[in-house]
């Protein structure tokens, strides 16, 4: 078994809990647009240079932009997206960062120029799928030493080469990023390989690539993120698609997941097949899913999750998986794992469920002490729940909301006592702000501008609880 820094983990997860309290406090009280938000750490100041607004006091720096040379010789891709940081050692932290990249792509959005020119850095045999013709696939992540007193970037290189779309993942108690690929591409004129997959990439200073071994037992499907417990002992994966499952896998040794193990689809006990979407009429039905109980649930074994066919939610939901829509971020509570469905619910604009794992999970005994899952939140009007597919928890328990939806985004900030109030405005163009997360220590908040390839560090008077 892999070192799991449990301890840590688990301090990521009581604040996790702590968060969603309050997320739910201000979804119960209506605070789902900024009439009635607190003020917090008060009005945006308009930034001169036209990127980012944020409160008196604070700060960003633009730490990377696409097109920058690395030190590994190669360019910053484009469509920065989901990211965790991790501790580097004193005052600094190591940053992965995903690039949802397709096939299709202009190649100016690689790593390796606008005309394949830095392709010869790289050995092909580090490519997962290095093309079918004279392109490999341009997704991948990059990785980011940062000095926090300093400011300044002290290594920075392509460290997964050959996916596509990565779009969200997780990180591992031993260190690690789950990359995830939104994509279920097959071998064809552009690819060489068939794609759907998750990847490890290894939280290190050392400029490299990862492996490119696809972790085959967590499933071929439309992977969005993952959570894994902080005994390392269960992996939970969701699928965004609008009939999607939920996953687990269960290695047979805890933090090698690119070994042998069982991946299972949740079932509600004593319902099989349960649609859980709330995709009624009001007016004539009662939503099968309602907010705040708990339902005992089982898991089953799928076979072939290699599932060349892309149907491991077809052949889930037939043997009496639950049904879910569009799962996207997940995050790990101190006795919970945490999930976003981001067009479920009555309004198709969004719910929040709280699995709640049986105390032997994933072990002999778990159907005498089964694990339940809740729905904690379903939004009924357009606000900060609306978008809550990509967020974070800081230290502290704060919600940090990226929203994604028409221009003007930025970044909602929800506390544990359940109040609202709006942090960061997208001064550049309004669009999608993605991958935040906190430093270990909680003194800078990562953030990437994903349609302008900027990722940038903000630092400031943060506020805890006293």
């Amino acid at each position: 078994m892999r070192r799991v820094n449990r301890r840590s983990f688990l301090g990521m997860a009581a604040a996790t809990t702590g968060g969603f309290l309050g997320l739910r406090d201000a979804v119960a009280a209506n605070l789902l647009g900024f009439e009635d938000a607190a003020r917090g750490y008060g009005d945006l100041v308009e930034d001169p240079s036209g990127i980012l607004d944020l409160p008196a006091g604070f700060s960003y720096r633009t730490i990377s932009r696409w097109g920058e040379e690395m030190d590994d010789g190669l360019l910053v891709p484009h469509e920065h997206d989901g990211m965790a940081a991790f501790d580097g050692g004193p005052g600094r932290t190591i940053l992965v960062r995903n690039h949802e990249i397709g096939v299709d792509a202009d190649l100016g959005w690689g790593a390796f120029g606008p005309n394949l020119e830095r392709l010869g850095l790289v050995d092909r045999a580090k490519f997962f799928d290095p093309g079918s013709g004279d392109r490999p696939v341009l997704g991948g992540t990059t990785t980011i030493v940062y000095d926090q007193k300093s400011g300044t970037v002290e290594k920075h290189f392509l460290s997964l080469a050959g996916t596509g779309r990565n779009c969200a993942g997780g990180p591992t108690p031993w260190k690690s990023w789950i990359t995830c690929e939104e994509w279920t591409q097959k071998a064809d004129v552009a690819c060489a390989k068939d794609h759907g997959w998750c990847f490890e990439v290894p939280a290190t200073d050392q400029v490299g690539l990862a492996e490119p071994r696809p972790l085959r037992g967590l499933g071929r499907f439309n992977h969005e993120a993952i959570a894994v417990a902080p005994d390392g002992r269960c992996v939970y994966l969701t699928e965004d698609r609008n009939d999607g499952l939920l996953y687990r896998f269960v290695p047979d040794h805890p933090g090698r997941l690119a070994e042998r193990g069982r991946l299972q689809a949740l079932v509600v006990r004593g319902r099989p097949s349960a649609d859980l979407r709330n995709w009624i009429d009001p007016a004539t039905e009662v939503p099968t899913a309602i907010t705040g109980r708990s339902l005992p649930v089982e898991w089953i074994d799928l076979d072939r999750p290699e599932s060349p066919d892309d149907d491991l939610r077809f052949r889930g939901f037939d043997a009496g998986a639950a049904r879910f829509a569009r799962g996207e971020g997940m995050w790990t509570g101190r006795d919970e794992i945490l999930f976003a469905c981001t067009s479920g619910g009555v309004a198709r604009i969004g719910q929040i469920w709280k699995y709640r794992p049986s105390p032997v999970e994933g072990l002999e005994g778990e159907r005498d002490a089964p694990g339940t899952i809740e729905l904690s939140i379903e939004a009924t009007e357009g606000g900060v729940i609306e978008n809550a597919d990509n967020l974070t928890i800081a230290p502290w328990g704060d919600v940090f909301v990226c929203e994604d939806g028409p221009p003007g985004n930025g970044l909602v900030r929800v506390t544990p006592k359940g109040e609202v109030d709006r942090f960061a405005l997208n001064r550049r163009n309004g669009g999608e702000l993605a991958g935040a997360c906190f430093s270990p220590d909680g003194n800078t908040l990562f953030v990437n501008i994903q349609h302008q390839g900027i990722t940038v560090a903000i630092d400031g008077p943060w506020k805890s609880p006293t």
